[in-house]
């Protein structure tokens, strides 16, 4: 009994390595980092993988929120950008259901990995992992009904790049939303002023922006550009560096 049970367990693991082994880009690159201008401003590390917050952001009913803001639908296929630990992912594979998809996006190969094993124990099958570069999602052209950054935008080295080459993946009305904290990037945070500010310079329209429920943070909802209206990368210009920023 204890030598079949070793088995189904190596037999288990097996699998889910085999299928994190497949877990790369999906698209070609886009334009490369070079084009565009650096961040004038603090660019946050990368947070530790951490799942002890969540209870608190349930309770708050972060993703309901969200999703309801957002008008997210049964259906869907929903880009979790900068998944990270996979709070949206999880949460949003439920609300999309059997015929939608969560394509759970990271630069962190090691978290898209530890996100497909989790995934795979709770037996969700509509999530695709996807790797990304710094300056660039790599995900398929019209491939999104819509994105969620998740208290993720602070971490992002290249922003100008990453939002424009984000826009692509895009389907025609599909929007993005942020959240985030009113707080210095230092503090893992992104003001409000300053969001706006990046997501201009790319051509990004601001629809919204939302108080979420306590202290979760608000969230920014922008819809990108038309592809004749974008800008060359070239001619965009960076946001001033400002105190709240740090």
């Amino acid at each position: 009994m204890t030598l079949v049970r070793t088995v189904t367990i190596v037999v288990a693991l097996g699998a889910t390595w085999a299928g994190a082994a497949d877990i790369g880009y999906l698209s070609p690159p886009g334009f490369p980092a070079k084009e565009f201008p650096s961040p004038r401003r603090p660019v946050a590390p990368i947070a530790s993988l951490s799942r002890s917050a969540d209870e608190h952001r349930d309770s708050l009913n972060e993703v309901g929120e969200v999703a309801r803001l957002l008008e997210l639908k049964p259906g869907m296929t929903i880009g979790d950008i900068g998944a990270g630990s996979g709070y949206y992912s999880v949460r949003l594979s439920h609300l999309v259901g059997p015929s939608g998809s969560v394509v759970a996006q990271d630069v962190m190969r090691d978290y898209l990995v530890e996100l497909h094993t989790r995934t795979d124990q709770l037996g969700l099958t509509n999530v695709t992992f996807a790797m990304g570069e710094p300056h660039d999602p790599r995900l398929p052209t019209s491939s999104l009904d819509a994105a969620i950054l998740g208290h993720m935008y602070h971490e992002i080295a290249q922003p100008y790049a990453f939002l424009y080459n984000l826009t692509p993946a895009l389907k025609p009305g599909a929007q993005i939303g942020i959240v985030d904290f009113e707080r210095p990037i230092s503090k893992h945070g992104t003001p409000i002023e300053l969001l706006r500010c990046e997501l201009t310079a790319v051509d990004y329209r601001e629809v919204a922006t939302y108080q979420l429920a306590g202290d979760g943070g608000y969230l920014a909802v922008f819809v990108p550009p038309q592809a004749a209206d974008r800008k060359s990368p070239g001619d965009i210009v960076a946001c001033a560096h400002r105190a709240g920023s740090r």
